[in-house]
Formats: C-alpha cells, structure tokens, sequence
C-alpha cells in the first residue's frame, strides 16, 4: 500500500538530535575547560548562550553563527594564552629589541639617539591622540563588519577564505608569541629592562584618548591582556592589511581606499601610543603576507579542504 513521504518540519531540522547533542557538548566543554584554565568568567556564559540562541533560531542564524565561529576559535585561543604564559617556554626579548628599534630607526633629538616611541612620548598632541585612539579602536570592529559584508551580501566564498585566513595568521602570529616572546615599548618606559612577570595590561599612550573623552575605554580593554610579552609579531597591524587584501579581491573600490587609511592609521597609532616598535609592525605585516601567501597557494587549492570547509558551508 502506498504511503506518503513523511515531511520535515523545519523545526524538526533545527532540533535534530544529533545537533542538540553536539552543540551541548561543546558548550559545556568550553566551559568546563574555560574553568580549568583560566578560570570561570561571565562572559563565557553569555558567549555559549549568543551562540546557542542563534543556532536554535533559524536556518539562516545557524549558518551565521556556524560561519563567525571561526572568530570565536580565535577568541577562545587567545583568550587561553593566558594559561600559558609565553615567557614560561623563552627567554623575553627586553633590551636587545630596544636596541635593534634604536639602531634601526632611532631619531636624533635634542642630542640624544632616540626610538621612535620616545620621540612621540615627546611630542604628543591631543589631536594625535584622538585620532590614534580612533584607529586603535578599529582593529577588530573592521574586519568584522567586513565578514559581516561578505556574509549578508552572500558572497560565502569570499566570508570562508576571509575568515579563514584571519584565523590562520593569527596562528601564526600566536605561535611567533611563544617563539619570539617581546616586551612592547611603554614596558621599557614603566620598567626598564628587567625582566617582570605577571606583569599587567597597560594603556600607554591610549590613556591620553581615556582621559580626554573621559571614559575607561582602553583601560578596559586592556585589562583583559592575555600576555604584554607578546608585541611581536603585531596583530593590530596584521588585521587591517587582510581586511584590505580582501577588500581589493572583493573589488570594493573607494571602501578600498578607506581600509588603507585604517590600515595606515593603526599602524602609526601602534608607534605613536607607545604599544609596539616599528619592528613590531614590520613583523606582524610579514606574519600576514606569508599567511596569504600559504593559504591561497597551498590550503585553498587543497580539494579536502574546498570540501570540508567551502563547499559545504556555500551550498547548504
């Protein structure tokens, strides 16, 4: 006799078994590990309920947050480097990176061979400081708004590589962390060069865009450091130049333009505010340019990973 197929309820497709099953899962390990290592926070349970609310809530929601996971990976493993304290497993680059910065790019003033950051720690200007304040505050928030272009405008190909190689150079800058671990600039300032652990976050010269606009913005933010020994590579200057990258393959014309000023605006505000040598920049722009370089010529065309990671995510 025959006998209809049976339907599914989009609702029975959201709350599969196997999708309740894997998603707690992983909540709870995340913050069963989250508690081991770092201790319990409340933005991990606000973290594990955004993702969930927005899993649960649509088609469309899921593969939103199916796709910006890939920044919630990099957010998870950076906020972990706290557990692992990268001047634990090398020896902390202080005095010897002071010197190379000095040597290479120092400044003559007043009579004295001087870094670039102390040169502007001597020459600050309130207008700088707004707009290095400004640019500061773009290195995450752009390239964000960017996958968020990419997703919404369905250019999912684009969303995966760009996301994807975001993650990949910040791997790659982590691992540069643990190699290379590197005193930022106002370290010198505030200590010298002996060595300190446990050190805590510091504003530098980002506390002059505090105290103007009178909030406790960077202050906040860095707070939260995972580790001040890890300057080099820079990642504040890395994000820009993938935004940018990106925008250009994207062909986004006079928003090009835009994203090179942002780009060109963090990388003197990492100087200017006293958070990272020019060596530092120099290192986190040839950390990105060899992440681009290995992911669109050796993972992209990689058909294991066209299937796992693209096809999968562009065509469901």
């Amino acid at each position: 006799m025959y006998q209809p197929a049976k339907t599914v309820t989009p609702y029975t497709g959201l709350f599969a078994k196997k999708n309740i099953l894997l998603t707690t899962s992983i909540s709870v390990f995340y913050l069963l590990l989250s508690k081991v290592l770092i201790g319990f926070k409340t933005e991990q349970l606000i973290l594990v309920f955004i993702f969930n609310v927005l899993y649960y809530a649509s088609f469309q929601t899921r593969k939103f947050i199916s796709g910006f996971s890939v920044f919630l990976v990099f957010w998870i493993v950076f906020d972990y480097m706290k557990a692992f304290p990268n001047y634990l497993y090398n020896t902390v680059h202080i005095e010897s990176l002071y010197n190379a910065e000095r040597q290479l790019f120092g400044i003559q003033y007043h009579g004295k061979l001087l870094t670039p950051n102390e040169f502007w720690q001597q020459n600050v200007h309130t207008s700088l400081d707004v707009i290095s304040g400004i640019f500061y505050l773009c290195w995450v928030p752009v390239p964000l708004i960017f996958a968020g272009y990419l997703f919404f405008t369905r250019r999912r190909k684009e969303f995966m590589y760009f996301s994807l190689t975001f993650l990949f150079v910040n791997l790659i800058g982590f691992a540069g962390y643990y190699i290379y671990p590197a005193a930022p600039p106002w370290y010198v300032q505030h200590y010298g060069f002996e060595f300190i652990a446990h050190t805590p976050g510091n504003t530098a010269g980002l506390h002059r865009f505090d105290d103007f606009f009178n909030a406790g913005i960077f202050n906040a933010l860095y707070a939260k450091s995972s580790n001040v020994f890890a300057a080099m590579p820079s990642l504040h200057c890395a994000y820009p130049l993938i935004t940018l990258y990106y925008g250009i393959k994207s062909r986004l014309g006079w928003v090009n333009i835009l994203f090179a000023i942002i780009m060109l605006g963090i990388w003197f505000a990492a100087v200017y505010s006293g958070h990272h040598y020019i060596l530092d920049v120099l290192a986190g722009i040839a950390c990105t340019i060899v992440g681009i370089i290995v992911f669109q010529k050796l993972i992209v065309p990689n058909k294991k990973f066209q299937r796992i990671f693209i096809q999968r995510f562009v065509n469901d």
